[in-house]
């Protein structure tokens, strides 16, 4: 089952929250589209294939759809909630250039896109918000895209995607081998260099910059669920001390978690 709900429209965008039940592991292929559509997501994960290439997407990869590419997708982890951005060719063009380089699909959510992706959603609740929340999203896509792209099929092999996409899970789990780049390869049964060496090919950074975006992320939603102590979200996300929490939130989002707090509340 899947179901579409509008936060914002105008003649130039549309951003939707879309809540997806399916549970399969086959694909289903979706009719090219005439827009250019960003999907950013905020709860499960769902596979998408286009021009033979899969990625697995989760919070910390989203997706980028072009006019009349065909997608596949499939949910073999059961389903998903996301944000979906439809832009007109025009405004992409006004964003990203007329001409603008894509090496892939997919684009690695990194600590400012997913501000970007908060602070859109907190704006399109006021009538106003919502075409500066856009832009500044957009702008964090295209930089994304231009700095540190997820490089193309032809780039990585199939062994170092597959390797990296486990070792994604593992961390996004919270297990405890995931602490270190080492115990992580031990888990996953390969060389601490090859596991370091994959996940700069695949994402353009290092593990150890992927982990800590995920628990940069995971103090986010701490901090707007209402979290007031900043050393129990350290404590509990596996931070040395609050100071670690906030040194590394601040490298990531150039902000400091209490000022997050009040931006997001």
């Amino acid at each position: 089952m899947l179901s579409f709900a509008d936060l914002a429209a105008r003649p130039e965008f549309t951003v939707s929250a879309v809540d997806c039940q399916d549970d399969h592991r086959g694909w289903s292929t979706e009719p090219p589209r005439s827009d250019v559509r960003l999907v950013l997501v905020r709860q499960g994960g769902f596979r998408r294939r286009v021009r033979g290439v899969p990625a697995d997407l989760d919070r910390t990869l989203g997706d980028i759809g072009l006019p009349g590419e065909e997608e596949q997708f499939a949910h073999p982890t059961g389903g998903d909630v996301c944000t979906s951005i439809s832009l007109t060719a025009d405004l992409w063009r006004a964003m990203a250039g007329d001409a603008p380089l894509l090496r892939g699909s997919s684009v690695y959510v990194d600590g400012r896109l997913d501000l970007a992706h908060r602070r859109l959603l907190t704006a399109v609740r006021t009538s106003d918000g919502a075409p500066e929340g856009l832009v500044g999203l957009v702008g964090e896509v295209v930089r994304q895209v231009a700095v540190s792209p997820t490089p193309s099929g032809d780039q990585v092999g199939a062994g170092d995607r597959a390797l990296v996409a486990r070792a994604r899970e593992v961390i996004g789990a919270g297990d405890p081998a995931s602490a270190g780049l080492i115990p992580l390869a031990g888990l996953l049964g390969v060389s601490p260099y090859r596991l370091s060496r994959g996940f700069t090919r695949e994402l353009g950074v290092s593990l150890t910059r992927y982990r800590n975006r995920v628990r940069v992320a995971a103090a986010l939603d701490r901090l707007e669920g209402g979290e007031t102590s900043l050393a129990a979200v350290a404590a509990d996300l596996g931070f040395a001390d609050q100071a670690h929490l906030s040194r590394t939130v601040r490298e990531h989002l150039g902000q400091t978690p209490t000022a997050l707090r009040k931006l997001l509340a």
